[in-house]
């Protein structure tokens, strides 16, 4: 049998499998870690070369040197924006498929071995992330990204529906089967049809997705716990007259892939302006010096450890650190699920509408399986018990679904 690679490029994390001839799936570990933070730091070496690294190994560089490194995230969430055409990283310009290339080169590099002669089968949403996305441009830029890092033939397959295959490997009778895979940037919803076999036999009956996930709850809590610290909802004057303080500062602020742009010396100059006749100066002297220090890797850690820690108790506190500024916020949960509300609202529509693709109604789908980060938050779980009763709901393999599926769709 020809050996099959799957590989999960994630918004956060990525994952790459291998499917071996007894049929068994294994996780590719760099290191011991199954998944491999699916980020880039750029910096400038002793001779005056750019040097770079990815993963664990790109959080190291940083934070031994935030000031002078630059930290690239949230790479897959630019892949379907047309508006994206090139960025520039200590002044030199790149466009987005050779800095995807660069991540993929370091992701694959200790499984060259294992990519010798494989089939190579790589996820992709349903919808890519962003209000205009073009998502026949983001499957051709990903597949342009894998050819770039040596690996010129792959096969893309849906993401959930990658889920769905490693789901159904434990099925012993037919199914329909509704699958929700929640990524960092979006969220994907395929109702499969199994027929366990043999041969087992797999058939899509309807599909949609989101562009909101993971990342978009994190935005709510910077936005609603850290944003109002540092001036968002304050004034300035200008020649007596009381404006608002731009609020699209702090959506670009709370925002993985969107902050780096605000390091842009325009950008900084307009805050240092507005601080001089703000009602708080000081909040916004804190905001110029968290995007200049780049200390929004630290924070977003902080973030996402509230965020995991409200899955699992009803109440948690927000503590976060740079220089004098301090945080130390409680959130409920109940508080947390109210900002999240038009994220949940976004995901029910797009399983309504996954549901009239299929021309299916709840009563015919037979299990629910979530997967992904986003499927441990309470309040997306009970989106789909309300839906479709708790006793079909059923959750796994919040991290390497996706890509175990891959290599079995692959098999």
């Amino acid at each position: 049998m020809q050996p099959v690679i799957g590989i999960d490029f994630g918004t956060t994390n990525s994952v790459v499998t291998a499917l071996s001839a007894d049929g068994q799936v294994r996780v590719l570990r760099h290191a011991t870690d199954d998944v491999f933070r699916s980020v880039l730091c750029f910096w400038q070496g002793a001779t005056g070369r750019t040097e770079h690294a990815a993963g664990p190994a790109a959080i190291e560089a940083y934070l031994d040197d935030p000031l002078e490194a630059r930290l690239i995230m949230s790479m897959k969430s630019y892949l379907a924006q047309r508006s994206f055409m090139e960025t520039r990283i200590l002044g030199e310009a790149w466009t987005l498929e050779p800095l995807v290339a660069v991540f993929l080169r370091a992701l694959l590099a200790p499984f060259r071995d294992d990519l010798a002669g494989a089939k190579v089968v790589v996820g992709r949403p349903v919808r890519f992330v962003g209000e205009s996305a073009d998502d026949v441009l983001g499957e051709q830029r990903l597949r342009r990204a894998f050819a770039l890092a040596g690996v010129e033939q792959v096969q893309v397959a849906l993401e959930p529906a990658a889920a769905g295959h490693r789901f159904a490997a434990g099925l012993d009778r037919p199914a329909t089967v509704l699958v929700a895979d929640f990524g960092g940037g979006t969220s994907d919803f395929s109702l499969l049809r199994f027929e366990p076999g043999p041969p087992r036999r797999v058939t899509a009956l309807g599909q949609s997705g989101v562009g909101v996930a993971g990342d978009a709850f994190d935005f709510r809590i910077i936005d609603h716990v850290i944003s109002p610290l540092l001036g968002k909802g304050g004034s300035y004057r200008v020649t007596g007259t009381e404006l608002p303080i731009p609020p699209a500062w702090y959506g670009s602020f709370a925002r993985w892939h969107l902050l780096s742009l605000m390091r842009a010396p325009k950008t900084l100059r307009d805050i240092e302006a507005v601080a001089r006749t703000a009602d708080h100066p000081e909040q916004l002297h804190a905001l110029i010096r968290l995007v200049k220090d780049e200390a929004g890797y630290a924070l977003y850690r902080a973030v996402s450890t509230a965020k995991a820690a409200l899955s699992r108790a009803e109440a948690t506190v927000l503590h976060f650190r740079h220089g004098d500024f301090t945080v130390a916020a409680p959130i409920a949960r109940a508080e947390f699920e109210g900002w999240i509300a038009p994220e949940l609202a976004r995901m029910d529509v797009a399983v309504t509408a996954a549901l009239a693709d299929a021309a299916l109604t709840p009563g015919e789908v037979d299990r629910v399986f979530l997967t992904g980060g986003s499927s441990l938050v309470p309040a997306v779980r009970r989106l789909f018990e309300q839906r479709f009763g708790a006793d079909r709901v059923v959750a796994g393999g919040e991290f390497v679904s996706v890509a175990e599926g891959l290599a079995l769709m692959g098999g």
